[in-house]
């Protein structure tokens, strides 16, 4: 409070009010966004401009640590997708690696969040409504808070859904538990079971 001039208003559990998304007329398949069968979806649909060099350095390293594994990423202008590509390379990871998602329809976005194994989320600016559409198809948001409100909506969120395995104390735990969670499917099957009920239940 010492920091507004205006008065605050505490919220009891979460900052941020939510609606049912809007249902897809078709779910997709992982053939048809380009991704690979048998992968580990990585994903971060956050905006890009959201993206730091220190979290780009800690998703890589998740790459390397989990072979059989991409990254998704919303497709950016060309030179943005050449600059991402090619700052991959340079810290050993294939280009081709990184996968990037065309603009759809919002319900067809959302729906698409149900191939993802994993979402991995930005740590300046969190992923907020977005980490909200991963969560309501049942995937998995991993976040670091920070010390600024848009550094911790993530993890009111998760708090809110009683999902606090998913907020890491600093980077090093955020990297350990994606790579875990990356190579230990039936840890990620259980995940996806408990948000599936808490999305029923939590406020």
């Amino acid at each position: 409070q010492e920091n507004y001039t205006e008065r605050l208003v505490y919220l009891p559990d979460c900052y941020q009010p939510n609606s049912y998304r809007p249902k897809a007329d078709k779910m997709p398949a992982r053939s048809d966004c380009g991704l690979p069968e048998e992968a580990v979806v990585f994903c971060c649909f956050n905006q890009t401009y959201k993206l730091t060099p220190r979290i780009f350095d800690c998703w890589m390293r998740i790459l390397r640590r989990v072979p059989d594994a991409v990254l998704w990423l919303l497709h950016p202008d060309a030179a943005t997708a050449d600059n991402l590509r090619h700052e991959a390379a340079i810290r050993g990871v294939d280009a081709d690696r990184l996968i990037f998602a065309p603009k759809v329809p919002q319900a067809d976005h959302i729906a698409r969040h149900a191939l993802v194994d994993i979402f991995l989320d930005t740590d300046v600016v969190n992923a907020l409504t977005t980490a909200s559409d991963a969560l309501s198809m049942g995937c998995p948001v991993i976040t670091c808070p920070g010390h600024s409100f848009v550094s911790r909506g993530a993890g009111s969120i998760l708090r809110a859904m009683e999902l606090p395995e998913l907020i890491a104390d600093d980077f090093h735990a955020y990297e350990d538990l994606a790579v875990m969670l990356g190579t230990q499917p039936d840890s990620r099957a259980a995940l996806r079971k408990k948000i599936a009920e808490k999305m029923r239940t939590a406020p």
